[in-house]
């Protein structure tokens, strides 16, 4: 089991624990950004903090891992591959997140939502709710990086390897704002 440092010294030697002044997905602002991509480039590092979530979770005897694209789709695969399951996929079109690629998830079948990191959960309640138009049995969430700082609330159990509790300010309450400071918008949702 990977120590809470360890998991730090990973994040800060793959150059994803960020400082300065980001604009998240969320509208808000922040001092610190993840940038989980810098992280999940390296396959040895991503299978190993993978690996580490997919113990995690298999005590909830999920059927099929599903991750946001596209935070989620290595860490999915990964997991899925420890796991030995199948490991998908939802995408946004037009607006919403949709099962394509001739994925699905069968009524009754137990799913487990992955992520790399859950800010507001927002791109894991989409998820959440395709699962139950899929009549899926949702069974747990679990992230690498939990940077609500365990305030993100799925309704099931919610399994990370880090939690951080990174402060966030709206853009009226924002002391990087007051000083002038460039505000940089490293997410992929737009």
């Amino acid at each position: 089991m990977l120590s809470r440092d360890e998991i730090l010294e990973d994040l800060t030697g793959a150059g994803a624990l960020l400082n300065g002044h980001f604009l998240l997905t969320s509208g808000l602002h922040s001092a610190q950004y993840i940038q989980c991509a810098a992280l999940l480039k390296q396959p040895d590092l991503a299978g190993k903090l993978c690996q580490e979530l997919a113990g995690k979770v298999r005590q909830y005897r999920p059927e099929v891992i599903i991750g946001p694209a596209m935070g989620g789709i290595i860490v999915a695969y990964e997991v899925a591959r420890t796991l030995k399951l199948s490991g998908i996929f939802a995408e946004r079109k037009a607006g919403r997140m949709q099962l394509r690629r001739n994925f699905q998830i069968t009524p009754g079948e137990r799913v487990v939502v992955v992520e790399d990191v859950v800010t507001t959960g927002r791109s894991v309640q989409e998820v959440i709710a395709l699962i139950k138009q899929q009549r899926g049995e949702l069974v747990a969430v679990a992230a690498l990086i939990d940077r609500s700082g365990g305030k993100t609330d799925f309704g099931v159990p919610f399994e990370s390897l880090l939690t951080l509790d990174i402060e966030v300010y709206s853009t009226e309450d924002c002391p990087l704002c007051q000083t002038g400071s460039p505000v940089v918008k490293p997410g992929s949702r737009d």
